[in-house]
């Protein structure tokens, strides 16, 4: 086809169709801001639920968000995926009601039962709103053309049959109820410790088949991620008794201990990408939940 011919029939298509409607036009406008706006929330959600550093292969040189890095438990190694808006390996093709199931159900498009190494268990608790939000943002970014790398699991964890069994037994869908007891702040905190933060996922021990003893709630994991011993967040003697509300805010934001040391490896990384980025008020409402927790010896 000609330039000429071309534009012919663009022409002719603008004529058959008219040009938009200004009402039509300016609610286009205002459904992209509105996008806009929710992806703008969503990258501080993203920024708060620590997406990046768990699917992001960047030792390994890999793109943001396209997975491919290993994570090392006693189960097994496993690979995050791409999250990345890629058609075909990311999640392009998920609707709002695919990206709901996953974060609220653990489930995939397709239904089945996602394996607790992506922290489900915890997202459960976020909020419709921060959910869409998030979405918003990931939808946003490049898509990036990287298949997922499958997991390398031991028997019998590697049948994904008995994820519905573990489910079953561990976990209970649904988003965080406010405690009436609490006041606004605290209840803040709780909400981005225990969901979005995921904070216990980490820091907290786990049972046999893996799945977080609620009981000793950030109290420790000897056997966190790559193998490395997770310390104790409660008050207890062997966690932060000595630290006041303001050393907690200081290492989350600037990675410094009261000691004068700096946070390193897999917490340097969830600050580096993460809790840094967090506002002053909600930094605060994470210090003053954690100094609330029942103390802990640990582990």
């Amino acid at each position: 086809m000609t330039a000429t011919a071309a534009v012919a029939v663009l022409l002719g298509l603008f004529a058959v169709a008219g040009p938009p409607a200004l009402g039509q036009e300016a609610s286009q406008e205002t459904a992209a801001e509105a996008l806009s706006e929710a992806a703008q929330r969503g990258a501080y959600v993203f920024r708060a639920a620590g997406c990046y550093g768990c699917h992001t292969d960047e030792k390994g040189g890999g793109a943001p968000l396209a997975g491919g890095r290993a994570l090392k438990t006693p189960f097994g190694t496993f690979y995050s995926p791409n999250i990345t808006p890629h058609p075909e390996h990311g999640i392009g093709a998920w609707s709002d009601d695919d990206f709901l199931a996953a974060l609220r159900h653990g489930e995939s498009p397709g239904g089945d039962p996602y394996y607790p190494a992506f922290p489900y268990t915890s997202y459960t608790g976020m909020s419709d709103g921060d959910i869409a939000d998030l979405r918003a943002y990931l939808f946003a970014q490049a898509p990036v053309d990287r298949a997922n790398q499958p997991h390398d699991l031991d028997f019998p964890y590697s049948l994904r049959f008995t994820l519905g069994i573990w489910k079953a037994l561990y976990f209970e869908a649904g988003a965080f109820e406010p405690s009436a007891d609490q006041d606004a702040v605290w209840n803040r905190g709780a909400y981005l410790t225990r969901h979005l933060g995921h904070c216990g996922e980490c820091h907290s021990p786990r049972g046999a088949l893996g799945a977080v003893d609620m009981d000793r709630e950030l109290a420790g994991n000897p056997q966190g991620p790559d193998g490395g011993k997770v310390p104790n967040l409660t008050p207890g003697k062997n966690g932060l008794a000595e630290w006041s509300e303001s050393d907690i805010v200081w290492a989350l934001r600037d990675g410094l201990t009261p000691e004068g040391d700096y946070l390193s490896d897999s917490m340097g990384e969830v600050i580096e990408h993460g809790t840094s980025h967090l506002n002053a008020e909600d930094l605060a409402a994470i210090a003053k939940y954690i100094k609330s927790l029942p103390p802990n010896s640990g582990l």
